[in-house]
């Protein structure tokens, strides 16, 4: 076999589409290379091979909360509250 690529077409719920694409980009990879990285270990082991995570801590959206309790902290002098973690993970 040569080394050309083919389009693949299949279809997914939006949503889901969305936060693939969003877990992806968070990884470092475009869903194409994603997709691939999928293909080959099943293509290869013949099963369902692995997990990759994300951990939330890391993500954007924490990382911009964080940012924002930091700037009202030293706006204001106050002390660290405490957070729900949930918001963290949305």
């Amino acid at each position: 076999m040569d080394n050309a690529t083919v389009p693949v077409l299949f279809h997914m719920n939006a949503e889901l589409a969305f936060n693939f694409e969003k877990a992806c980009q968070e990884l470092g990879l475009t869903t194409s290379e994603a997709f691939t990285i999928f293909a080959t270990k099943v293509a290869r082991e013949r099963r369902i091979p692995f997990e990759v995570a994300v951990d939330p801590f890391y993500s954007k959206q924490n990382i911009a909360r964080l940012k924002k309790s930091i700037a009202q902290m030293e706006a204001t002098g106050d002390a660290v509250g405490e957070v729900d973690v949930r918001d963290a993970l949305c």
